[in-house]
């Protein structure tokens, strides 16, 4: 299946194989669906990942297909990445070198909309890589199921690992660091950076984030794994 989508600001045509749609995303959706009817608030679900592996179009493909799909309750994507603290503040802090890394994020603020989301309809910040910065009129969340993809919501980590009461189901991307690094210079540089910039950039604060991510995420309920050609295997699933 190809769908054209955009994601932070850019178009990009995604495929996924037939067996990938008809064993991993079909059934989550129909699983949400059943959980969603048995809660009394909306039913969220957090979709980590280090940078690069395809976590936001995979969101996206998710949505799309549950509004084909019959008997199930429509999933509405979202980001964590629109709880950045804004250039501006991270110029004022220090942090523009490592932006994208935990320290980085409001985490309080993504706490309290997160408690607010389970029972609200409300505003969603987005994240524009046009712009490198964050918009605060985002998107209307309205959908009783909502996919919230981001590195850091599963880390294992001060803070971050109080966001397990928000969250339930999780789904975790594993990926080799070799079948990233491309990835990442190349939408660096897709931004408007230059090659040398976004390879600095990279080993500063990307590569970083890969082995933190990796090396500090907790138990997801299922556990992907991105392949050489883009594609997703199942590594674990309940």
């Amino acid at each position: 299946m190809k769908m054209q989508v955009k994601v932070n600001g850019f178009e990009y045509e995604i495929e996924y194989s037939d067996q990938i749609i008809e064993t991993v995303i079909k059934p989550m959706i129909n699983q949400w669906t059943i959980m969603r009817k048995k809660r009394e608030h909306r039913c969220i679900v957090f979709l980590a990942a280090p940078p690069a592996v395809g976590k936001s179009t995979l969101a996206y493909a998710i949505e799309r297909l549950s509004h084909d799909m019959k008997n199930v309750i429509p999933v509405q994507s979202l980001s964590l990445d629109g709880f950045h603290h804004k250039n501006e503040y991270l110029k004022k802090h220090n942090l523009s070198d490592i932006k994208g890394m935990p320290e980085t994020f409001d985490l309080e603020a993504f706490k309290a909309k997160l408690k607010r989301l389970q029972y609200e309809n409300l505003l969603w910040p987005e994240y524009d890589r046009t712009l490198h910065d964050v918009v605060e009129e985002g998107v209307k969340v309205e959908s009783e199921i909502v996919l919230i993809e981001g590195n850091w919501l599963l880390l294992d980590e001060d803070g971050w690992r109080d966001l397990d009461q928000y969250c339930d189901y999780s789904i975790f991307i594993k990926a080799d660091e070799s079948l990233l690094k491309d990835r990442l210079i190349n939408r660096k540089i897709r931004g408007g950076m230059s090659k040398e910039a976004a390879t600095k950039f990279y080993f500063n604060s990307d590569r970083k984030n890969i082995y933190r991510v990796m090396n500090n995420q907790k138990k997801a309920d299922l556990v992907l794994e991105m392949e050489p050609s883009g594609e997703y295997k199942i590594v674990k699933g309940e």
